[in-house]
């Protein structure tokens, strides 16, 4: 019996030193912090709970890089030589009926903005031939001439594309490359370079204009004007401008303005003084009756108001 006893107590006295080992992995408190129990302190400090500041500073370190997907580059668009139509543009003279006439389709417009949100606006009429483009490119220049405002005028007729022709510049790439995937939006955008004196005088450069052109739809821009895409660049450009102007195919021929509008934030139509009836005035309205119809245009009107024999007003500022 002795034998056996010494020997349990020779086991006892062994046992000792392992436990004093293996007491330090209890659960404490170290400033005022409860230490999470694990197996050795390497795995206790991989179950580490960063604090909450560590998270809200992990967040922000990673917000700009989801901002600056899809941002625009603006210093990318190029610059190329415009010859404007003078003739064809009133909005770029100095004085004049039609200069006032624009200036106060501009400042019915701020009204507008005022009530509701309105920053896209996309022009139709219900038939060819009623001068939607020609109301559309002396708006945005008007608008461009107005306290340093940024504008960005959008081509979107793209079976027959003309802006380009007022604004005497190329018209490739345009809208329908950016529809179709082939062109990026900063690739199809341009602006004025400015050219000497003698060759565009006066105002006639227009430093806060963009130009989008039409490119060539074909056949394909029904389903183009269709594409999401479309919704996707009003989106990307709208915090760049301070307006965007579409101008569309004519709404009773083609499907193409109804597609575009959805993305835009108001419509106005144009009616031509004179050729324009009645009819086909009420039905343009009635296609777009799912957007926001601002109003209706009358362009070509014979009667022009005498504004510059007012008491010999005359003005020369915008």
């Amino acid at each position: 019996m002795s034998r056996i006893y010494e020997a349990l107590q020779k086991a006892e006295a062994e046992r000792k030193p392992e436990r004093r080992e293996r007491e330090p992995l209890m659960p404490v408190q170290s400033d005022g912090v409860a230490a999470v129990a694990g197996p050795s302190p390497t795995a206790a400090v991989a179950e580490y709970v960063p604090s909450p500041p560590e998270a809200v500073d992990f967040f922000s370190a990673s917000l700009p890089l989801a901002v600056s997907e899809g941002a625009l580059d603006l210093t990318r668009i190029v610059r190329r030589p415009w010859t404007p139509s003078l003739m064809q543009l009133p909005a770029l003279l100095e004085r004049g009926p039609a200069v006032e006439q624009f200036r106060s389709l501009r400042s019915r417009i701020h009204e507008l903005r005022d009530i509701s949100p309105l920053k896209s606006i996309l022009v139709s009429s219900g038939l060819p031939q009623e001068g939607k483009s020609f109301i559309s490119t002396n708006l945005a220049i008007s608008l461009a001439r107005h306290k340093n405002s940024k504008v960005l005028l959008i081509d979107g007729d793209m079976r027959r594309y003309t802006l380009h022709e007022l604004l005497g510049c190329e018209s490739q790439p345009g809208l329908a490359d950016y529809l179709a995937g082939k062109a990026g939006l900063e690739e199809i955008m341009q602006q004025a370079e400015q050219a000497p004196e003698e060759d565009m005088p006066g105002k006639a450069f227009l430093p806060n204009l963009t130009f989008i052109a039409g490119g060539n739809g074909g056949d394909k821009a029904a389903d183009l004007s269709g594409n999401p895409r479309f919704g996707e660049l009003i989106k990307m450009a709208a915090p760049y401008f301070d307006w965007i102007i579409v101008d569309s195919s004519p709404v009773l021929p083609v499907s193409d303005a109804v597609n575009l509008s959805r993305s835009c934030d108001g419509v106005l139509l144009v009616a031509r003084g004179g050729v324009t009836k009645f009819p086909v005035a009420q039905r343009a309205a009635s296609e777009l009756k799912s957007a926001n119809l601002l109003g209706f245009v009358l362009n070509a009107v014979l009667d022009k108001p005498q504004v510059g024999s007012y008491y010999g007003y005359d003005a020369t500022k915008d």
